[in-house]
């Protein structure tokens, strides 16, 4: 027997891997306990390192320092690193999931990689034969490089099933195409098309559920990130893997019908979501060529909104009167200016909606058309085939119509024909990007028109924007100085103390404070005395002026009384609106 420990003790060293030999002569810990702790990671069949950080005996930080010393190599923090600029293609990412190490960079014939364990002879040469370069090995905390080389090592596949989740149930019959799938030539990624049409499908289903209004998906050189827009403001989402960007593009575009194999320029498009049996949700996509990939933005158009009427939109009594005395009227121009997306197009097929009658012929002109509005004839600009608005206007004057909506006024040959319509007994409606309702005529004067041909043919303009309603559960009394209240616009005999005016709080049913949003409407009928000011070339202050001694209130005012109603708050419509 006392021949025999001897020979047992020193064989037990022979078999320690060089970790535990490099901790035993460093003192960081005993012979015996490297033994006891080898012979545990043996028997569960695990890495002498995790068992050694596991077992508490040495922390991965320790380790980190008493390897750095032991083999004169530089320790790294590996928090410090971004994992999407690691460097791709410099080692298998299955050799680095097996063995923890990770490349950081190529130098000359040497590759510069990061591990916990120097050590290890069997993975410096299985690195050396996969890449015929030599190593030169820095030293990482196990735990922290453990995370990472996951995290890098993860499929974009992997990462997108992550985001998607195992109890999404995905119905490959909802999302529609008319174009086969095989056309979909798509370059090869490491990312799989069942997971990018998962992501795509939730993506457009989670973004009609929270009330967004535009999904916007874009890559830039490390990262990609998804934006939904809600209640007007933008809100980043998830973060996929920036590998799917190539895959997602060409998903989106087979289903929108644009060219695939096209990078280079601008393409729009449009597809569709069946959500339930009579439930279909119409898209309008459009790509842009960006410096790393294209950018989409798709528009989801939700047919349902034209149908919501006049006093779901917004309007006040005395607005909504003077909008639908107008659009009564047998000829003449309405216009609706804002920026975009404020809400024109939903404005404009409202007073449509109210329009479609079968005795009355509706011809459209957009581009594109947004909405489906069954008994109205709705044509799309194509300009590549030479169908302009001026074009599709001169068409609708020999198909017999009583109403012509035009999606916008961008140039003087549209305004001349859809000028020279209202005069000859038709009623058009149309669109113009304005500030406001006075500037729309002197914008109109600026692009060529006669006055005399805006004063006998404009009957009203309308100015709008959207405002984040409060939400109608958390919203709370505020209490506001009176100078400040006085500064925004109120006059003094509305401070009488009969209204309070609200702030947004935020609750589980709203964003922020604010849920949905409410129009602010500037609605200006052209009277006689305004007819004159625009006959004698008169500027936009002196149309104001008389537009408010008519009794017509400004954005700001319009603003200011929905803060007094409590339907929004002042900050919001201080930011929507000009002084």
């Amino acid at each position: 027997m006392a021949v025999a420990d001897p020979a047992s003790r020193t064989a037990a060293p022979i078999a320690l891997p060089g970790v535990g030999r490099a901790l035993v002569m460093a003192g960081r810990i005993s012979q015996d306990a490297a033994d006891e702790i080898f012979r545990k990671a043996k028997a569960a069949n695990r890495n002498f390192i995790t068992e050694l950080i596991v077992s508490g005996t040495i922390s991965a930080f320790d380790l980190a320092h008493t390897m750095s010393q032991a083999f004169s190599a530089p320790l790294l923090d590996v928090d410090a690193l971004d994992p999407q600029r690691l460097p791709e293609g410099l080692l298998d990412p299955k050799l680095c999931a097996n063995y923890k190490v990770l490349a950081l960079s190529k130098r000359g014939g040497r590759l510069i990689v990061v591990t916990a364990d120097p050590s290890d002879h069997e993975v410096a040469e299985k690195v050396k034969f996969a890449t015929q370069m030599g190593i030169e090995w820095v030293i990482g905390e196990f735990d922290k490089l453990s995370r990472l080389v996951e995290e890098h090592t993860k499929t974009a596949s992997q990462a997108m099933d992550s985001i998607v989740g195992g109890d999404f149930e995905f119905d490959e019959a909802s999302l529609s195409s008319d174009t086969p799938a095989e056309d979909a030539e798509a370059p090869q990624t490491d990312v799989e098309d069942a997971p990018v049409v998962k992501f795509l499908h939730k993506m457009l289903v989670d973004a009609f559920n929270l009330r967004a209004s535009d999904l916007h998906f874009e890559p830039y050189e490390h990262n990609y990130r998804v934006r939904f827009r809600i209640d007007g403001e933008l809100r980043e989402v998830v973060a996929p893997p920036v590998a799917i960007k190539e895959k997602l593009a060409s998903r989106i575009k087979v289903l929108s019908r644009l060219d695939i194999s096209e990078k280079r320029v601008p393409q729009d498009g449009r597809m569709k979501l069946k959500l339930g049996p009579d439930r279909v949700i119409d898209f309008r996509v459009s790509t842009l060529p960006t410096l790393f990939g294209e950018k989409i933005v798709i528009r989801i158009l939700d047919p349902s909104s034209a149908k919501l009427g006049i006093d779901a939109l917004g309007y006040e009594p005395i607005e909504k009167k003077r909008l639908l005395k107008a659009i009564e009227r047998p000829y003449g121009m309405i216009l609706v200016t804002g920026p975009t997306g404020s809400g024109k197009t939903v404005s404009l097929y409202t007073c449509l909606n109210l329009l479609n009658k079968p005795g009355v012929n509706i011809a459209t002109a957009e581009d594109p058309s947004e909405i489906n509005l069954p008994g109205v004839n709705q044509v799309n600009m194509n300009e590549k085939a030479g169908l302009t608005f001026a074009v599709a206007l001169r068409a609708f004057l020999r198909q017999d119509p009583d109403i012509i909506m035009v999606g916008e006024i961008r140039d003087l040959e549209t305004a001349d024909i859809a000028i020279k319509a209202a005069q000859t007994g038709h009623l058009v409606l149309s669109t113009l990007h304005t500030n406001d309702a006075p500037t729309t005529l002197t914008r109109m004067r600026n692009m060529g028109i006669a006055p005399f041909n805006i004063a006998s043919s404009v009957i009203l303009i309308t100015a709008q924007r959207l405002a984040r309603r409060l939400c109608g559960q958390c919203k709370a009394p505020v209490d506001i100085p009176r100078e400040t209240l006085l500064e925004a616009g109120f006059g003094e005999e509305e401070l009488d103390g009969s209204w309070t005016p609200f702030k947004p709080v935020g609750c589980a049913a709203c964003n922020n404070g604010y849920k949905g949003r409410v129009g602010i409407y500037e609605v200006m009928p052209i009277s006689e005395e305004l007819q004159r000011i625009i006959l004698a070339d008169g500027s936009a202050l002196e149309i104001a002026e008389q537009a408010r001694r008519e009794g017509v209130r400004s954005l700001r005012e319009s603003g200011l009384q929905k803060v007094r109603i409590g339907v929004t708050s002042l900050e919001e419509v201080l930011a929507v609106t000009n002084e």
